[in-house]
Parts: C-alpha cells; structure tokens; sequence
C-alpha cells in the first residue's frame, strides 16, 4: 500500500451517535466484550457519542433502527459478526460501520477460501487439507506428514486449534475443531517463528514477533491467559525480513479485498522463508491483543487507535447525523 488512506474526523461530533457492536452468540463472545470495553472507553474519553449493543439475538435489529444510531464500530469477533452477516445488515439498514465489508469480511473469515486466494497469488501459506469426517482426517493428516494442525474453518481466537504430532491424536484434535462447524482444516504445520503484521488505513505497523513459553504455540491460553507470553517488538527482523513480511502482509490484504485496519499472521520456518496463516479483519482490542501493541511502537495512543479505526467508517459514505 504506497499511501495511507486515511478519512481524518477532526471532532467527536462529526461521528454522530455510535453504536458500539460486542458480545454476539459466537464462541468468541467474551472476547468479543473485552475488546468492546476497552474501545468503548478510549471513545468516550475523547468524547465520542458512543453507546454499547449487544449483537445477542433478534433484538439487534430493533437496537439498530430506534437508537437514533449514524454509524457502527464493529468490535464482534468469530461467525455472525466478523464473517460479514452483520456487515450484511448494516448495509441494509444504511448504517456505515468500521473495517472491511461484507464480501472481504466472508472471504476472510473462510479459512480454506482465504488460503485458496493466497495460492492463486502466490503467497506461500502452509499445505492443508479440509475433512468433515474422522476417517478422511486420518488420511489427511497422513497425506501432510506429522505434525499437523487441526482447526475449525470459520473460526478465531484459537478455539478449536491444536497441534497433533502423531496419528493417535487425530480423533481428538478433529473433534476438538468440529464442535465448532462441519468443515475442518488440517494444515501442515511449520515449526518456526510466529510474526504478525497489522494495517491501519492503509500503513502497516510495526512487526510484532510472538513468543509463546515453554515452545506451546499460540493457542487461546497463550493469547488471553498467559502472563508469560513475550511480545517483541521490534521484532528483531532485519530491514529486508520486516519489508519482506509487510509486502506479503500487504498483498494478502489486497487479494482479499480487506480494507480499514486488519492484523496478518505468519510464520517463518527454519529456512526462514515466511508463510501467511491467515488475515484478522476484525483483530482483538484486549490487554493481550497485538494491533494495540503495534500501534504503539508506531507512537499511536490507544484511544487514537480506536479513533482512527471509527474514522474507518467514513470509507463507505455516511455523514453523520440522520438515522
């Protein structure tokens, strides 16, 4: 991306009301909420017009329409709220919202169709197979070579992920991924170093090197729980490695459509060739989460970070005022 695209709000009143959408029904509905709180304060502690709404049940559509509402900061993480559905209603509603829209936010959320994308750009993403049953699991896991990762398709957050390193392991990790949708990917895993590259409005930030203890990978515990996962950043890439990541970071925004601000993740193997995992459009705004991280090694305040990203509802039209 040779520029940042940035819609500038200068004042609180040119948002209008906002309707702070977390919660949800997904399996990321915790999350969800934590990342909803932590913006909802830095918003109203720049004085935005901010209101929290739950997006649990057939209420939301009545919230939407009578909370006098002239835009959304999407803050939904997992299906329902990070896969374009709401994106979808809000749409319908006239309602501008933050980040990526509905047909980048489904194509993202689709693990197997992402890594299809990347391919077909030539990004370099692990080998992976999807399987809705254990016996074609098996053969799967065969097929790639031990160890594998199983994870659900449409899911975040690490929920569902594991890493199985031999073949008694694989009735487990399968339906482990598969409480949490019939399509499950195994992926061949890459026994090296996990980096991840974050854009906002069109920059890419900082590089961030994840380092989970104790060699575990970066599974919900490490993310959300962990005190002794390490965050380096820098991330002590040099400067051909750090552009190298963001070129591929940036182009697999770009193949996907994604747009207002998104986290990249990827691995480096031990011949310290890069592979993207996957694209976030809708990352964590937690204490543990890494797009804050970032933004502030770029000297970018939290509260300026959840501004600009609210000013990423401006991409898709709305003035404030009206609804």
């Amino acid at each position: 991306m040779s520029a940042p695209l940035r819609h500038e709000i200068a004042g609180a009143a040119e948002f209008g009301r906002v309707a702070l959408l977390l919660g949800g029904d997904s399996a990321e509905r915790e999350i969800s909420i934590l990342t909803g709180e932590a913006v909802l304060g830095a918003l109203r502690a720049r004085g935005v017009d901010a209101e929290p709404v739950d997006a649990s049940g057939a209420a939301l559509v009545a919230a939407l329409q009578g909370g006098g509402y002239d835009r959304v900061f999407n803050a939904l993480h997992g299906p329902g709220g990070e896969d374009g559905v709401v994106a979808g209603l809000l749409e319908l509603l006239g309602l501008p919202y933050t980040g990526s829209g509905q047909s980048a936010l489904a194509v993202s959320m689709d693990k197997h169709v992402s890594k299809r994308v990347f391919a077909h750009a030539g990004l370099p993403t692990p080998d992976w197979r999807m399987v809705r049953d254990l016996p074609d699991a098996e053969r799967s896991a065969n097929e790639l070579g031990y160890p594998v990762g199983f994870k659900p398709n449409n899911q975040g957050s690490s929920f569902g992920v594991s890493r199985v390193d031999e073949a008694s392991g694989v009735a487990a990790a399968f339906a482990g991924a598969a409480r949490y949708g019939e399509d499950v990917m195994v992926e061949a895993w890459i026994e090296g170093a996990e980096y991840t590259a974050s854009m906002l409005q069109g920059e890419m930030l900082p590089v961030i090197r994840i380092v989970p203890p104790d060699e575990r990978f970066y599974d919900f515990h490490t993310k959300y729980e962990s005190e002794e996962t390490r965050y380096v950043c820098p991330s002590g890439l040099d400067r051909k490695q750090e552009v190298e990541v963001n070129r591929m970071a940036e182009l697999a925004i770009r193949e996907l459509n994604v747009s207002g601000w998104a986290r990249v993740d990827l691995m480096r193997d031990r011949s310290q060739a890069f592979s993207v995992l996957e694209v976030n459009t809708v990352p964590g705004m937690t204490s543990h989460s890494l797009v804050p991280m970032a933004a502030a090694q770029a000297d970018i305040s939290f509260d300026e970070l959840c501004w600009r990203i609210l000013e990423t509802s401006f991409e898709r039209g709305g003035p404030a005022g009206g609804h």
